[in-house]
């Protein structure tokens, strides 16, 4: 067996109007809706068109319990690609300000650039550009340097 590539991400929410407008409306990110869709299930697909989905949410309630802070075993964020430059990244940045999204973090990857944020409900989410030029196939150590200050 061998892997092909990471299918989709599924995450729980508290609400999913709202998390549906934070990944559909403030991120841009395509949801998949069909006025036939059957009723009764609190989801919301999206998909960047590279396959059937590749981010489903899950609707579990407002009392729900959060997500435990600090250093602990699960998830740390998901990677999502906003395009193939540095100036993408800056306008990513002035949309997520102007929708009121607090920046968590940025760093260079050397093989990419990112922006970290969280969504509604604590979910860390880096937004990021691969660096242009940077062949990580021919010299794979490049991904597992340490972080720098982003510079943009």
């Amino acid at each position: 067996m061998q892997i092909q590539e990471l299918g989709h991400v599924v995450l729980y929410v508290r609400d999913l109007q709202r998390s549906r407008a934070f990944y559909g409306e403030v991120l841009g990110f395509p949801e998949i809706r069909s006025d036939d869709a059957p009723t009764g299930f609190p989801a919301a697909a999206f998909s960047a068109g590279r396959t059937h989905h590749e981010l489903l949410l899950i609707e579990v309630g407002t009392n729900a319990a959060s997500l435990p802070s600090g250093r602990r075993v699960g998830m740390y964020h998901i990677g999502l690609k906003v395009g193939d430059d540095d100036q993408t990244l800056r306008d990513a940045i002035v949309h997520l300000r102007d929708h009121g999204v607090k920046i968590v973090g940025t760093a260079d990857h050397h093989v990419s650039h990112s922006v970290y944020l969280e969504d509604p409900d604590g979910n860390e989410i880096e937004l990021y550009v691969d660096v242009p030029g940077v062949d990580w196939r021919a010299d794979p150590t490049l991904v597992m340097r340490p972080a720098a200050p982003l510079q943009l």
